[in-house]
């Protein structure tokens, strides 16, 4: 009989808001090619000599205003999700990060230290597909296996960005949100460079080509991050029942001077307030944890732009974290694979 273990993965954290850390964090995660899509030599002037020599002190500044007592909040809440799931499972579950710890290699090592456990079923919780996500933590566990012969078969679970239950679930979790006053929803999605996007579209003539491209059915569209999130915004309003103009979609967290997908959460922000807004709400369906990217930068900074350009109050709906619907549908994905 098969003996599974569950891995889930997420993309990780610097060991504590200062620095030093913080630099090794972002030295590890920009450096992957998966990240920065550059040759390693101009990638590694890019971070060497613009984004590690300043960059570092300001982002460990930011991960201190979030900071929790036990640690990063991703993971944190990371841990939480891991024992709440493995409460519902007989079979182990173990929690990896891409970059930082607990790494993908030291938690695989730990799984298959029992020999009787064959078949790894791998989660990275990302539900919309990305190169720099999902693709990069895929290649990194199977580069583990190679090099230490593991004797198991990774499955992998693949990006679950319209599946019905996690539509349910994610609506569910905003719903005493939704019920408030609010003038406007925005769904802030993490950005990602558009030749990111265009670089999957084997055909290079629908992905950005034409205004319609994610709603017309296209091969594309498996591996097309902006038609996902499109995808999935289409079924929480329609699951939620929301207004068509009462919501919109932007993108956040833009580094370097590629052209990225648009708007920018800031500037969509800005618009907002300038039209009359007072009161609105953000979600990030990119993310189920709660790291520094919805803390600080939707729930600080992007308050403090609100409310400079004359809106009243940014209300953040939590990412689904542990939340019991969440855990209870992992592990009944768990169970079916």
């Amino acid at each position: 009989m098969t003996k599974r273990a569950v891995l889930l993965a997420n993309l990780g954290s610097p060991d504590a808001p200062e620095t030093k850390p913080v630099r090794h964090y972002l030295n590890q995660f920009l450096m992957d090619p998966y990240v920065i899509q550059l040759p390693w030599l101009l990638r590694r002037l890019i971070v060497s000599l613009f984004v590690l020599p300043s960059r570092p002190k300001a982002s460990a500044e930011a991960y201190r205003s979030v900071w929790m007592e036990q640690g990063s909040p991703l993971i944190v809440l990371s841990e939480r999700l891991t024992q709440a799931l493995q409460q519902q499972l007989d079979m182990p579950v173990a929690m990896a990060m891409r970059y930082g710890q607990p790494s993908i290699e030291k938690q695989l090592l730990a799984l298959c230290e029992d020999e009787a456990i064959s078949e790894i079923l791998y989660l990275p919780l990302y539900p919309h597909h990305a190169d720099s996500t999902v693709t990069t933590s895929i290649e990194e566990a199977r580069r583990v296996i190679k090099k230490h012969q593991l004797n198991v078969q990774l499955r992998v679970v693949q990006p679950f960005y319209d599946h019905p239950d996690y539509i349910q679930t994610l609506v569910k979790s905003a719903e005493s949100y939704l019920q408030q006053d609010y003038d406007h929803l925005i769904f802030s999605y993490h950005g990602l460079p558009e030749s990111h996007v265009t670089k999957l579209d084997e055909s290079g003539a629908h992905c950005l080509k034409r205004n319609d491209c994610c709603e017309s059915a296209h091969a594309a569209h498996k591996t097309c991050y902006r038609h996902q999130v499109m995808r999935t915004t289409h079924c929480f309003a329609l699951q939620a029942g929301l207004a068509q103009n009462r919501y919109s979609v932007a993108f956040q967290s833009r580094l370097g001077r590629a052209k990225w997908l648009g708007p920018n959460t800031e500037d969509r922000l800005v618009e907002l307030a300038q039209q009359g807004a007072k009161k609105v709400l953000v979600i990030c369906p990119a993310f189920v944890t709660d790291c520094l990217e919805t803390l600080e930068e939707i729930a600080i900074r992007g308050k403090e732009v609100f409310k400079d350009a004359g809106g009243e109050s940014l209300t953040l709906i939590p990412c689904l974290n542990d939340h019991p619907d969440w855990v209870s549908l992992l592990a009944d994905w768990c169970k079916q694979k």
